[in-house]
C-alpha cells in the first residue's frame, strides 16, 4: 500500500474556506464512492494547520483515483494562495492499523 501525508498552514483568513473545499471533497466521494483509496483530512487544533493521508489500496483490480474527482481538483487549484506555508507531501509507512 502506498501512503501520502500532506501537511500545511492555511493563511488564517482562508482557513475556513479550505476546509469547506475539503468537506466538498468528502461530499463527492460520498456520492462517488469510488474504490482503491482510503482519505482522511484534519484540521488541527491551531486552526490553520492540516494534515491529508491517502492510502492507495494494493487489492483493488481497477483502481479509482482520488485525482480524477472534480471537488478535489477544484480544491487542490488554488490551495497555494490559500497557504501562509505551502503543502508538503512525504511518503509514508503504515506500522500498524486499529478498525
Amino acid at each position: 500500500m502506498k501512503t501520502t501525508v500532506v501537511r500545511y498552514q492555511a493563511k488564517p483568513d482562508r482557513a475556513e474556506e479550505n476546509q469547506q473545499l475539503v468537506e466538498a471533497v468528502f461530499a463527492e466521494l460520498d456520492e462517488r464512492e469510488p474504490d482503491g483509496f482510503t482519505y482522511r483530512a484534519f484540521r488541527l487544533d491551531d486552526g490553520v494547520s492540516f494534515i491529508h493521508i491517502v492510502v492507495e489500496h494494493d487489492d483493488v483490480d481497477d483502481p479509482d483515483s482520488l485525482q480524477d474527482v472534480p471537488a478535489f481538483q477544484a480544491f487542490v487549484k488554488g490551495i497555494g494562495d490559500r497557504c501562509d506555508v505551502q503543502p508538503v507531501a512525504v511518503g509514508a509507512t503504515i506500522l500498524g492499523r486499529y478498525r
